[in-house]
């Protein structure tokens, strides 16, 4: 939770900041079998896995054994009960082979459905983790379900986080059987960034195996310290790969898109016309020049969404909303680009005609670099109280480049520069920044930037902007000790009224904020009637930069996960924040809890209320947000989840508004590869207009449907055929269909 923490005076920052420079100790890791000095060797054979689950290939009869011989969680590097896990690895010259033999006393408990990838997280499941650097600071992570569903992500800091949103191409199978499951990973080598070396190879390796029952276990290859929040700095070491080798590493993406949509021409009872259609044809290529660095290239790429953002509802919010990057040209190599001020936030590059990218790690030297031009160019207008935004009639040509260095065993130094330019607008960034961490549980973040800006005449005048140029500096440290039983932090962020990072997302400027806080964990057994608690508390104080004050409050927190994997967390704030002029008090009390009472059944509510601000019109409100929702897993391929949102805004007077919100998204998997999924969003929103100073209808209603099929042979490999509409409602016409498209996408991947 350090998002909340305590005002801290800038001496104390500066003598961290002054003791992370000059005495950088590197981060001592936990001793255990197959360590640097004498790792486990991996055999290199001659063969072929058909990943099927079977085992029935020779080369696995060559294959190095080891034992997942740790239970981590909920207990303390001590034997795994009941069960045990076995992990065989291998490799050839082409491809890096494991398998996990999981036995289970009761193979009718395991959680496994059948389902699109990235989507078995729930399910149990093994991970297979590679740090083929051996730097301890990125790795790649596979994990499988018992039937075989892949999910992948990137871990960019070390610390066992992923990033779900990197997709690889490799092969995997599983099955279940009468003592438990067995899963193959057929991971190639021109889906890894490796050593150039002569010879052989050390890599990390992490392995586990989630234990879904009436608590979630958790079995590793290697002991845990909780002590050290390096993830990376404590896995087990591997040897061998002499001859791996990425081939060619050449791959070809070529895409075929389009849609048709129509719209009426007026509403209610207008014609339907037809509003757009759109066919492209695209290449995205990807060199490996080396097998550590990636040339990725694109003209007119793939850049098209088939399937609906998350539903966010906007009402009464101050800044923009926040959405996560899904295109695969961004994602390519997004870790090296990673910063404390998210200094790039590639959404908003809306629509490239064509890019190129450059991403890969030689030695102790990180880089990332991409080009683009930009059809469509949009901009955010951020301020201490809230953001605007608009897009500029203009094509603007983007670039970034993002160098790291590491330092030390888990260190790291880096510098970052971006720039976007059109006709009469520019926005350039350039800054350093620093990862730093000492002995096993300190460690320091830092981040310098400085921008300069040069708007056109139309945004000057349309937002009745002071000057037309204008330029900032901003900056963020934070020092946090994260240990087994304790973490606390400090933590001070200062951005200028002019800093503009129109790459990134910075919708808030001229602040100053400082931060800090405490947590205490504690952890039980399997034998008690908690799995663990969280509890802490804090302090912000956030003001402009001429000390007007914008926020001060104190939070605290606690957080339970016990049996039946349920989980309860209270959050409260209590504090004074300022806008437009006037210091409201705010007492918000925010309660959540889930729990799977079983194997295919997961219940949760989320709760928000007390007193707060109503934006649209400057005044005290008391809010109230409920929102239940459940997930079903109906058999090994039918999936349900529904949800539920009610919102009321009270203010003196009366009832501001009143919003609810339903959600439905219902998947059934036909097999690994076929899905058929349908998505229903309906909102009604209830206002009371005499208690509004601006002028807006009482009701208004809205009705979101898509239907999406999708056949998926990998990542990139892929068909989806679609159809989305919109249905709107007001005071004067009931729910009426607005708009509607037919959309299809065909994409192959050719690997060389």
């Amino acid at each position: 939770m350090r998002h909340f923490a305590l005002s801290c005076p800038a001496a104390i920052l500066v003598a961290f900041i002054v003791l992370a420079v000059t005495c950088a100790w590197p981060a001592a890791a936990l001793t255990t079998a197959g360590t640097q000095e004498d790792p486990y060797l991996v055999p290199e054979v001659v063969g072929h896995v058909t990943a099927d689950g079977n085992l029935d290939e020779p080369l696995w009869d060559q294959a190095l054994r080891l034992e997942l011989a740790y239970e981590t969680s909920p207990g303390e590097n001590i034997t795994p009960p009941v069960v045990a896990t076995e992990l065989l690895l291998a490799t050839t010259t082409t491809h890096f082979y494991a398998a996990f033999v999981a036995e289970d006393p009761d193979p009718s408990q395991i959680c496994a459905s059948i389902c699109d990838r990235d989507r078995m997280y729930n399910d149990d499941r093994v991970s297979l983790i590679l740090d083929t650097f051996n730097d301890q600071r990125r790795a790649y992570m596979f994990f499988l379900n018992p039937l075989g569903i892949q999910g992948d992500a990137l871990d960019s800091e070390g610390r066992g986080g992923g990033d779900a949103s990197w997709d690889a191409i490799w092969d995997s199978g599983g099955r279940i059987t009468a003592d438990g499951y067995i899963v193959e990973f057929a991971i190639p080598f021109t889906s890894l960034r490796f050593q150039r070396v002569d010879g052989a190879q050390t890599w990390g390796i992490g392995a586990g195996r989630k234990y879904s029952r009436t608590t979630d276990y958790r079995f590793s290859l290697q002991m845990s310290d909780r002590d050290n929040d390096c993830y990376l700095c404590g896995v087990s070491k591997i040897r061998g790969m002499a001859s791996a080798t990425p081939g060619r590493n050449i791959e070809f993406d070529p895409t075929v898109s389009g849609f048709v949509s129509e719209a009426r021409d007026s509403m209610p009872g207008g014609d339907f016309e037809q509003s757009g259609d759109q066919f492209d044809v695209g290449l995205t290529a990807r060199w490996g020049i080396t097998p550590n660095l990636v040339l990725s290239t694109a003209i007119n790429p793939d850049f098209s969404q088939v399937e609906a953002d998350a539903f966010e509802l906007e009402a009464n919010e101050r800044f923009a909303i926040y959405y996560d990057e899904k295109r695969p040209f961004f994602l390519e190599g997004t870790e090296f680009f990673r910063t404390r001020l998210n200094a790039l936030h590639t959404r908003t590059v809306a629509d490239p005609l064509w890019g190129v990218k450059l991403t890969g790690k030689e030695g102790p030297h990180a880089i990332g670099a991409f080009v683009a031009q930009d059809e469509i160019t949009n901009i955010m207008l951020p301020g201490p109280h809230g953001s605007s935004g608009t897009s500029l009639d203009m094509t603007t040509t983007v670039a970034a480049l993002r160098y790291r260095h590491d330092v030390g065993e888990s260190s790291t130094v880096g510098v970052f520069v971006s720039d976007r330019a059109g006709d009469a607008y520019s926005n350039r960034v350039g800054g350093l920044d620093a990862n730093l961490k000492f002995l096993t549980s300190e460690r320091l973040g830092i981040q310098v930037l400085a921008s300069q800006t040069s708007y056109p005449s139309s945004v000057v005048d349309a937002f009745e902007l002071a000057e037309a140029e204008v330029d900032g500096f901003a900056y963020d440290a934070e020092y946090n000790h994260d240990a087994s039983e304790y973490e606390w932090w400090l933590a001070h962020r200062h951005v200028d009224d002019g800093f503009r990072s129109d790459l990134g997302w910075r919708p808030k400027v001229d602040f100053r904020q400082s931060r800090c806080g405490l947590s205490r964990i504690i952890r039980g057994d399997a034998s008690d009637w908690y799995t663990d608690w969280n509890m802490g508390g804090g302090y912000v104080h956030d003001e402009k930069l001429d000390g007007e004050l914008l926020q001060k409050f104190v939070d605290c927190w606690m957080h339970y996960n016990g049996p039946l994997r349920s989980h309860v967390g209270y959050y409260g704030m209590y504090g004074t924040t300022r806008f437009d002029d006037v210091d409201y008090d705010v007492r918000r009390h925010f309660v959540g809890a889930n729990m799977w009472p079983t194997g295919w059944l997961e219940l949760e509510i989320d709760t928000n209320f007390g007193q707060g601000i109503d934006y649209a019109n400057g005044r005290d409100a008391d809010i109230l947000t409920i929102e239940p929702s459940f997930a079903v897993q109906a058999g090994r391929r039918l999936s349900v989840t529904a949800s539920h949102t009610y919102q009321r805004l009270e203010v003196d007077g009366g009832t501001l508004y009143t919003a609810n919100v339903d959600g439905l998204w219902a998947t059934y998997q036909f097999t690994k590869r076929t899905f058929l999924r349908v998505v229903l969003q309906y909102s009604d929103i209830e206002f009371d207009t005499d208690l509004y100073t601006d002028g807006r209808g009482p009701e208004y209603q809205e009705l979101a449907s898509q239907v999406l099929f999708s056949y998926k042979i990998n990542p990139q490999t892929v068909l989806y055929l679609g159809y989305s509409d919109n249905h709107d409602g007001e005071e004067s016409y009931d729910l009426t269909q607005s708009d509607r498209t037919l959309f299809a996408k065909i994409g192959y991947a050719l690997v060389l």
